[in-house]
């Protein structure tokens, strides 16, 4: 596997959302999370399907295995249509076990409407109104929906913060939700030919809010897209060296903020202190 894998100096990266749980992975998970250990990504974070008992199960294993991978539990705007009360006590009860950092990946997608808008928009308060009662961050997916996201993350009561994923959105709408307590995460989208308007949201935008992720298994960076049609953890280099060439900043300086970020927001720094993925 040639990539940026055998290219990586002494860093230490998060990948802040990677779907590990997902049936691509049940081949060789294993040896997926040693990549990424190899190749400097020493905390991963898998948002989970609540929509799929499959998801669950693979995630709550990885949990068990690898202390240095983190989860947290949705209901995706896609699967919106799918939403039954039950899947909020479900996330209730994960966080009381602390099995999970936030809530998520939940939102809104007016692109492909996949769930009719106004159950997503159900579906996206009532997690919102969860996460503020239970004080945990949310993942927020947000695609085609700026204005509708601006006016329900404040009208919930929601108030913790959290990670938006993936982001494709304005710059408006990134500073907005900087102000609101949130980071802005950047995926391979950040490496490709025609996200030219994406890299300069990525420019304006201050290191000490922004993460780096794969989106797992979507998504693979420019330079590794040739040869892996799969994403994995170990790949997110290549985003991280992609941001840091617009900011005219090195490697290293990215992955200390963008590592000193995702631990601050889940208030990890204690438990990260010496630590390295695999170890315990």
């Amino acid at each position: 596997m040639e990539s940026a894998i055998n290219r990586t100096p002494k860093i230490s990266l998060v990948d802040s959302h990677a779907h590990l749980d997902m049936p691509d992975f049940n081949r060789d998970r294993a040896q997926v999370i040693e990549r990424a250990r190899s190749s400097s990504v020493n905390w991963i974070l898998c948002p989970l399907d609540l929509c799929s008992k499959e998801s669950l199960r693979n995630g709550l294993r990885l949990r068990q295995d690898s202390e240095h991978l983190f989860l947290a539990a949705g209901v995706h705007p896609h699967q919106a249509s799918q939403f039954h009360p039950g899947h909020l006590e479900t996330i209730r009860q994960m966080a009381e076990d602390k099995k999970i950092l936030a809530i998520g990946e939940i939102g809104l997608d007016f692109h492909y409407n996949f769930s009719p808008p106004e159950k997503q928009l159900e579906v996206f308060r009532a997690q919102l109104e969860l996460a503020a009662e239970l004080k945990l961050p949310v993942i927020i997916h947000s695609r085609l929906a700026e204005k509708k996201l601006l006016e329900m993350v404040p009208s919930s009561g929601f108030a913790p913060g959290g990670i938006l994923h993936c982001y494709t959105e304005s710059l408006a709408t990134a500073r907005a939700m900087i102000e609101r307590g949130f980071l802005i995460s950047f995926s391979g989208i950040l490496t490709y030919p025609r996200a030219g308007d994406l890299r300069e949201v990525a420019r304006s935008l201050p290191l000490d809010r922004l993460l780096v992720e794969t989106d797992s298994p979507y998504l693979t960076p420019e330079p590794e897209k040739q040869t892996n049609r799969r994403n994995e953890p170990a790949f997110v280099v290549s985003t991280a060296r992609r941001l840091a060439e617009l900011h005219r900043v090195s490697l290293e300086k990215v992955a200390e903020a963008t590592t000193a970020n995702f631990l601050s927001l889940f208030k990890l720094q204690n438990k990260a202190a010496g630590d390295k993925m695999g170890k315990a």
